[in-house]
């Protein structure tokens, strides 16, 4: 070999060459390279040189490394090798019994938090994949422009849409069908009566959805008077009969049961869909003044074979501007096409943009998801690593008989393979057990899926990946340990020789000080939006269905909420347009004294009965509430805060507000902001006025002193006068603003959970560590109190070092965490902020955990009797 620094590529070749082939002929094929390489120098530039000499390394390779890769080599010759591997491998497992715990448990744990976040993460991505033309399917989606406000992004469309697609836009289109939204209704068939939730669409709905039919035909929508109910409907009323051609009562309707389809699966936009009535049946009852302005439907479509989305979406861009009047032209709407495929990872938008949405929780999932596994491999690579010494006369005598580098490799992979397959069998028994706490955690269908034989091919995969991650550092460290001075008692592993471990501690503890951060936070965010002062009273508000017909349904309102005030358990009762906890209505078109010339205005609107206010409770801050002492209040408006500071009206009261053609309105009273939307945004402008006839949800307000159960019993009493076939149904406004918090509440849970799992796998690792440094410093100890010193000294002595790693550690985690939560925080537009407290009992939490951890190996060593630990001296 030649000793000049030009020599580079020649060494790094030789090592690489001896990882793939026979060391004999390792050294054959290198010293004929290297001489080639030598006179190459001499015709071309070393640069040049060089690259040829690599490129010659890999062609030369390629046929040898088929027929002589060794570490995997499965030759049948050499079964009885790899027999050995697997005998040295339950040997060690037994004799060690508390390492071997330590790295299975922990590889287990780590691996059953990947499985559980695999799944999860699989579960998202396939996402509405049930539908066969899932990639073709889309709702449109329209942008529209409100001043300051900018940009806007909603999917309700005008009920107009549907008709036009198809009749100028046909070309695009294989389906384009209006839809209402998903809606309760009860069903009835003789004295069973059942609510549930529906929806009502167009005749080509069930072909487009693909819904595989197990009665009837998917054109059963075709009859004005049909429904089609999932499987689990139609057995909940007609048992094992033959749900086809039976009648049922939807609603005040009587339809005919037309087809029975498979129960859609849990993740399919549609999977809370219980029965699919015509769209006809449902605009019927429709008034007839609703236009292009009114968007309250659904339009989904699927697009022709040969047209792209991005295609569909240019061409309709304009369809609904060409149609509405001059007021909404105002707005410049456009359309847009969501697909399905992306419509549930993808639905946030902002100024029109796309800007992710559960993406996100998948992204973060799959990182911890890894993370956690990677602190499992660690502990497999730290315990093996510091136990090197105990092994190196048993590698030193080997490689002394002729034991080759390649075959101490394949020994450790093989015992890593092995701790990987047994931690797998634990790890699918944790997942069975954990998988019905987990979906309730999740809100999730998630089952493993053992019949499945891609799920076994990955898990396969799975152990491999896991083995040899954790099997690398030990395989390539413990094996290039040299014989001579192992079997001459000179080697010493050193402190450099700790570095690598002590990174590997150090990371494992900043990854699991993070996450337990980032939980933090998450939980911080939660608690701050839910102390936010809601504007209303939610505490024994009860919300429910009219529970009367159509035909006069404010006469019908008065007596039914005489009858309830008469129980004595009521102190109020009014009507609503929505949900108070659910404000979905928006409206424009009003002009008011000071308006900015071409302001285009939007409010939130909800109409109410008089005793609305009493009811919730809001909190008057200005003028009155409404009152029927005031026959004028019909032509009154009660604003929020928020809307009179859009209005830029200094002293609202009495200002004159003229909305279209509905007539002039006077302002009588301003109250606090409520949320009755998203609690994460600042509210929006509101406004409430008096309307009877378009109010179909009743509030009551309960008395503090009636029990809730007596007072449950006495509504329902009532309601049954008025409706005694339809089931009584309520909600309870706190709970349907707890709600609004599910999503943060269910990642805070999951995220609290892996953290959990991520510390105590780095504890697991850490307590394999301690009393490892423990049996190999008792001499040591031993000394040390025979000259004197304490139980205090020597647990200071051996946990300082830990401590050490830990501050480490939360030195890098504390920036990192605070980058990434700040990040996320920016998400929320109503957020809280990173006190150094969290930070703090983070790393101090650590602290302590790190001293439990260790300091029960430490203080057992330092309490062990010199005499034992000695006396081989």
């Amino acid at each position: 070999m030649h000793s000049d620094p030009d020599n580079m590529p020649p060494r790094l070749a030789h090592r690489f060459l001896r990882w793939f082939l026979r060391d004999d002929l390792a050294e054959e094929v290198a010293g004929d390279l290297e001489e080639k390489f030598y006179a190459t120098v001499e015709e071309r530039s070393l640069r040049r040189a060089r690259l040829n000499y690599w490129y010659q390394v890999l062609h030369y390779l390629r046929p040898f490394a088929i027929r002589n890769f060794k570490p995997f080599d499965f030759h049948p010759n050499h079964y009885p090798m790899y027999r050995s591997y697997f005998k040295i491998g339950w040997r060690n497992l037994f004799k060690h019994k508390g390492y071997s715990f330590i790295n299975i448990g922990g590889l287990a744990v780590g691996m059953a938090v990947a499985i559980l976040i695999g799944l999860w993460i699989y579960d998202e991505l396939s996402f509405n994949k049930y539908y066969d033309n899932y990639d073709r399917l889309a709702w449109v989606m329209q942008n529209q422009t409100f001043g300051e406000e900018g940009i806007q992004t909603w999917g309700s469309q005008a009920m107009q849409l549907a008709p036009e697609l198809r009749n100028n836009y046909g070309t695009y289109f294989e389906h384009a069908i209006m839809a209402s939204f998903p809606q309760e209704r009860t069903l009835r068939k003789g004295d069973k009566a059942l609510t549930r939730t529906g929806i009502f669409m167009e005749p080509a709905a069930p072909e487009m959805l693909s819904l595989r039919m197990l009665a009837g035909t998917r054109q059963g929508l075709v009859e004005p008077k049909s429904v089609l109910l999932p499987e689990s409907t139609a057995r909940a009323f007609f048992g094992d009969q033959d749900p086809i051609e039976q009648v049922l009562a939807l609603g005040e309707q009587e339809v005919k049961v037309t087809g029975v389809y498979e129960d859609l699966p849990d993740n399919s936009s549609f999977a809370t869909i219980d029965y699919i009535a015509p769209w006809e049946l449902y605009a019927k009852g429709l008034p007839d003044w609703l236009g292009w302005g009114n968007s309250w439907f659904q339009t989904i479509v699927q697009i022709a074979d040969h047209a792209e989305m991005s295609q569909v979406s240019a061409a309709i861009k304009e369809a609904k501007m060409k149609r509405v009047d001059e007021n909404d032209a105002r707005f410049r709407p456009e359309l847009f096409l969501q697909p399905m495929s992306k419509v549930h990872l993808y639905s946030d938008f902002e100024q029109g943009v796309n800007v992710g949405g559960r993406i996100q929780y998948v992204w973060l999932f799959g990182i911890i998801g890894t993370f956690v596994l990677l602190l499992a491999c660690i502990n497999f690579m730290n315990l093996s690593t510091a136990r090197s010494e105990k092994r190196a006369k048993e590698i030193g005598v080997r490689k002394a008989v002729g034991s080759l580098r390649s075959q101490l490799v394949r020994q450790f992979f093989t015992e890593s393979m092995l701790v990987a397959s047994l931690a797998l069998v634990v790890a699918l028994l944790l997942v069975q057990l954990m998988l019905p706490t987990f979906n309730e955690v999740a809100n999730k269908e998630i089952s493993l899926p053992w019949l499945n034989p891609w799920f076994w091919l990955v898990v396969l995969g799975f152990v491999l990946f896991v083995g040899t991650l954790a099997g690398s550092y030990p395989a390539l460290y413990l094996s290039s340990l040299r014989p001579v001075r192992v079997l001459k008692g000179t080697f010493r592993a050193g402190r450099l020789a700790t570095l690598p471990r002590q990174a590997l501690v150090v990371t494992q503890f900043a990854v699991s000080v993070s996450l337990i951060i980032g939980t933090l936070v998450v939980f911080r965010q939660i608690q701050f939006v839910k102390n936010r002062p809601i504007g209303y009273d939610v505490n024994a508000l009860l919300l429910l269905s009219a529970p009367f017909s159509d035909s006069n349904p404010s006469q019908q309102f008065e007596t039914f909420r005489t009858n309830l005030l008469q129980t004595g358990s009521v102190e109020e009762v009014a009507k609503s347009e929505a949900l108070v906890t659910d404000a979905f209505v928006t409206n424009s078109g009003l002009d008011w004294r000071g308006k900015t010339p071409g302001m285009q205005d939007e409010f939130v609107t909800m109409r109410i009965s008089h005793e609305f206010g009493k009811t919730i409770n809001w909190n008057i801050i200005e003028g009155r509430d409404f009152s029927r002492d005031f026959a004028t209040d019909s032509m009154g408006f009660v604003i929020n805060k928020a809307a009179a500071e859009y209005m830029g009206l200094e002293n609202p009261i009495g200002e004159p507000v003229k909305w279209n053609d509905n007539g002039t309105y006077t302002i009588i009273g301003v109250v606090e902001d409520m949320i009755t939307q998203s609690p994460y945004t600042p509210v929006r402008q509101m406004i409430f006025f008096i309307d009877y006839d378009r109010t179909d949800v009743i509030n009551i307000k309960l008395k503090p002193e009636v029990d809730i159960p007596k007072g449950l019993a006495d509504i329902e009493a009532v309601y049954k006068i008025y409706d005694p076939t339809t089931p009584f149904e309520y909600r309870f406004a706190d709970e349907q603003y707890a709600q609004k918090f599910a999503t943060e509440v269910r990642v805070g849970k999951l995220s609290g959970f892996f953290a959990l799992l991520a510390i105590l796998i780095s504890c697991l690792g850490l307590f394999g560590l301690a009393a490892f440094v423990a049996e190999q410093r008792t001499k040591e100890i031993g000394i040390r109190k025979v000259l004197g010193a304490s139980v205090g000294n020597l647990w200071q002595l051996l946990s300082k070092d830990f401590l050490g790693l830990i501050l480490i550690a939360c030195l890098v985690a504390i920036p990192l965490a605070y980058y990434f939560a700040r990040d996320w925080l920016q998400n929320y537009e109503y957020r809280t902020e990173l006190h150094w407290w969290i930070f703090a009992a983070a790393a101090f939490g650590a602290l302590i955990i790190t001293l439990l951890t260790v300091s029960y190996q430490t203080v057992k060593a330092a309490l062990m009797n010199p005499v034992k630990s000695l006396r081989s001296e």
